[in-house]
């Protein structure tokens, strides 16, 4: 992922051993067995480094007992699970991690060949995200606010900077009311499709109804930006298809990142604006 600020660092954990009651298997989870985990912890040290001050960095081995107690005090079928939940809840409890590789190890598995050892090796982390606010239906402000609320209560974001809300005319040629728009920032450990079934249902708990391309709506988030990724599907394509010629996009992203790059177009908000036609 892309990385905010000074180059991250690493602060490794190998081969943590755990003995635990995970497996597919009931007298797996029965009689329990060994575990290895192997964690980097992508964070900044120089701060603690410079200032030889552990509250200032994150403390390793409050991290090797959160895992050892994760893992004894949880019984999960599959170690895609037990480096899923663990990558999660260390990304949550420890805040200076920005990113992280987890790797759950389980060398007595049931195979029947002669083998090692198998594991499940994930990375995971905070995203940095920016998205569009839109509403010209009802109570506009409301339904913003609203939205931002709801995003702010869940566990997975860090919310960021919000722009003010910039009153604009409909984009699109359909005959409607003024638009309310704005732009947020904010950090999540959400998949790109992960957000996005969540802007729906924030849309949908608004009664937003998708009856009219570019037609009226009592709530419209986009992802705009999502890191610096480049992505296409079948319902989501990053950056945003048009952000780079809509003024009601830009003019709130340049008051919270003016100096952000578009990751195609290698201008900035900034400069992206200065050629947008306000009209």
């Amino acid at each position: 992922m892309k990385t905010y600020g000074n180059p991250l660092d690493e602060i490794r954990i190998e081969n943590l051993k755990v003995f635990a009651h995970h497996g597919v298997y009931e007298e797996e989870n029965l009689r329990g067995q060994y575990f290895y985990v192997n964690t980097v912890l992508y964070t900044n040290t120089r701060p603690a480094g410079k200032a030889d001050d552990l509250t200032q960095s994150t403390n390793y081995g409050e991290v090797c007992h959160f895992i050892h107690d994760y893992m004894q005090n949880n019984t999960f079928k599959l170690i895609e699970t037990v480096a899923e939940g663990l990558a999660e809840e260390i990304l949550l409890r420890f805040p200076l991690v920005q990113s992280l590789d987890m790797e759950v190890c389980k060398p007595d598995a049931p195979v029947g060949l002669p083998f090692e050892s198998v594991s499940v090796k994930i990375h995971r982390g905070w995203h940095r995200v920016y998205i569009a606010l839109g509403s010209n239906m009802g109570d506009k402000e409301k339904y913003i606010t609203g939205a931002i609320e709801k995003l702010s209560g869940d566990k997975e974001v860090r919310m960021g900077k919000v722009s003010g809300l910039l009153v604009t005319k409909p984009y699109g040629g359909v005959e409607q009311d003024d638009f309310l728009n704005g732009v947020l920032q904010m950090d999540t450990l959400w998949s790109p499709g992960e957000l996005l079934a969540r802007l729906h249902e924030i849309e949908k708990e608004a009664d937003r109804r998708r009856e009219i391309h570019w037609g009226p709506r009592t709530l419209d988030l986009d992802i705009l930006l999502y890191d610096d990724l480049v992505y296409e599907d079948e319902e989501l394509i990053i950056p945003h298809v048009d952000m780079a010629n809509r003024y009601f996009v830009l003019k709130p992203l340049s008051e919270i990142a003016p100096n952000l790059r578009h990751p195609l177009l290698g201008r900035t908000v900034t400069e992206l604006l200065s050629g947008v036609d306000i009209s």
